[in-house]
């Protein structure tokens, strides 16, 4: 059994239960040193590790995220691959980007991450690479056709392009602002993928299934056959589920839902349903 796994587990059940005033009162310093912040530094380091054998990332490319507290946030440092992170790596940061703890240099690029967060308090982790696939829809401002496989409606449902701007600049940042609310998928033209979730695992098995759709789809293609599409009211059947879930999908409105998302009923629920997926992706991967 995947024990970093386990610790990830342990360290999202700790969250929800943790009362949001008991974590306030921690100085960032004492937060940084904290039993759920060297969880999530774990967590940090085993999804840097799968983006790098993934190939999701190359020479330096790419940067994780993950709120910590209210007002804080652990982060991935500049000019280090996702391959060679250690605990110590690890930075925090204030929603400025001011750094607050740790001796390496932020990636220019946490702009984004703290536009994420800031526009959208759902965000707890925000995870950008440069998947081949999904990046060359992003090259060609472009997004796959939904409709075709239920995990991608179900995880994503319709992607967004955020327009090119200059990686690392705050105009960069800003360019997802208008989609980050009813989709945690977004292609960036020109540079790649950017997904949010309430874990960097969940945010990670993001990108990996926005980059096998986009893959699947054009292999598909080369087939030559029409391709089949889920019908209409198997996709609202798909969206009540998201609904359930708590996920956004800007199609929500067909059933009645909040293309925002929202919360599920209950945290045991959310914990279970974690749970349940962590070990269907084990037993898959």
């Amino acid at each position: 059994m995947d024990n970093t796994a386990n610790t990830a587990e342990v360290a999202l059940e700790s969250r929800m239960a943790l009362p949001p005033r008991q974590v306030e009162k921690q100085t960032p310093l004492e937060l940084f040193n904290s039993a759920e912040a060297n969880a999530l530094r774990t967590e940090i380091i085993r999804v840097g590790r799968k983006l790098w054998d993934r190939q999701y990332v190359d020479g330096n490319g790419g940067n994780i995220s993950v709120r910590l507290g209210g007002e804080f946030v652990l982060c991935t440092p500049t000019m280090l691959s996702k391959a060679d992170l250690e605990v110590a790596d690890i930075c925090l940061s204030d929603l400025n980007g001011k750094i607050l703890a740790g001796d390496r240099t932020l990636t220019s690029e946490l702009l984004l991450h703290l536009e994420i967060y800031k526009a959208n308090p759902k965000a707890k982790a925000v995870v950008h690479c440069h998947p081949p696939y999904a990046t060359a829809f992003a090259i060609a401002g472009a997004i796959p056709p939904n409709g075709l496989i239920p995990e991608y409606e179900v995880f994503i449902g319709p992607a967004a392009v955020a327009p090119y701007e200059t990686p690392g600049t705050q105009a960069f940042a800003e360019t997802v602002l208008p989609w980050v609310h009813e989709h945690n998928t977004i292609l960036l033209k020109n540079h790649g993928l950017v997904c949010w979730a309430d874990t960097v695992t969940h945010a990670e098995w993001l990108c990996e299934i926005m980059d096998t759709y986009c893959k699947t789809y054009l292999i598909a293609k080369q087939i030559g056959e029409p391709l089949g599409v889920i019908p209409d009211d198997k996709i609202d059947d798909i969206l009540r589920r998201k609904q359930w879930m708590g996920l956004p999908d800007a199609r929500m409105a067909r059933i009645g839902g909040d293309p925002r998302g929202g919360d599920p009923k209950n945290t045991a629920e959310i914990v279970e349903l974690v749970k349940r997926e962590t070990g269907r992706v084990r037993a898959r991967d």
